[in-house]
């Protein structure tokens, strides 16, 4: 049995915090270049030059990325052979983005309940996802989470009988709706199976995936390139001017689900794909 003091949730949670609003991943950086490179509508990239040089910005003089630090979603795989000393995890995340959002000059975007819209001015309570693991360790994934993106996100009930054309005609039209509302390039997670919930959560996990990490599955990762080949040619383009690059991935999660049920999910990210982890 391995001790993890509290406190050392809350520091990494902290720190996490701001460097995934400071410095974006190089997998995504590195999409944007590759984007940049083959992009032949100029207006577009002028945008993704740009969109380039404000994460280059962010990181040299350590400031957000965007103005929208987001809710801050946290993914908690933890080892169950782990014991947790000093108080409890839910509190330990809460202090840490508390800290961390206060510390690093970060937008509080929260709001305590959703109908009286009351800010909690300290960006919690965090989204916390929680999944038991083998093993003795603790791996936190931060992912702030705006909210130009989330908006346009969708999910459906589809029926078994729809198949595959009716998942990929689902995930195209959401995007095709969502247009430049999320700030694209986009990158489009989907959940398909398990229950309402979990179809949303696959969705959610699926955007921590890194971008040049495709399905281990050869069926879903098959189906990966095929959409996003199919996303990029609906023509929406960096921030909606057109051109060749309207998402830079699409990332897919599936889990088993009932015989009467196929769902799906499509949980859209800006180009400022955040997240940073650790493990303890």
């Amino acid at each position: 049995m391995k001790e993890i003091q509290v406190v050392d949730i809350t520091e990494a949670v902290r720190r996490l915090c701001i460097e995934a609003n400071y410095y974006l991943s190089e997998d995504v950086v590195e999409k944007l270049k590759s984007a940049y490179e083959k992009e032949d509508f100029q207006i577009a990239k002028d945008i993704l030059d740009k969109i380039i040089v404000n994460a280059d910005i962010a990181k040299n003089e350590d400031m957000p990325m965007c103005q929208d630090t987001g809710v801050t979603c946290v993914f908690l795989e933890i080892g169950q052979e782990v014991h947790f000393v000093g108080g409890s995890v839910e509190d330990a995340v809460n202090e840490g983005v508390r800290q961390g959002y206060e510390q690093g000059y970060l937008r509080k975007s929260v709001v305590a309940d959703p109908l009286n819209r009351i800010n909690t001015k300290d960006n919690t309570p965090a989204m916390i996802y929680y999944d038991l693991v083998p093993g003795d360790k603790v791996k936190i994934v931060v992912a702030p989470k705006g909210f130009g993106s989330e908006n346009m996100s969708k999910l459906k009930m589809l029926k078994p009988s729809d198949g595959l054309e009716g998942v990929k005609k689902f995930i195209l039209d959401t995007v095709k709706e969502a247009g430049p509302n999320p700030c694209p390039p986009i990158v489009v997670g989907v959940g398909i199976g398990g229950t309402f919930d979990k179809a949303a959560n696959l969705a959610k996990k699926s955007l921590i995936r890194p971008l040049n990490k495709r399905n281990d599955n050869p069926f879903y990762a098959k189906l990966e390139e095929e959409l996003i080949e199919s996303v990029n040619k609906l023509g929406i383009g960096p921030q909606g001017f057109g051109g060749r690059t309207t998402a830079l991935s699409v990332n897919i999660e599936y889990f088993p689900t009932h015989i009467a049920g196929l769902p799906v999910a499509v949980n859209i990210n800006c180009h400022a794909t955040r997240h940073k982890e650790v493990i303890l």
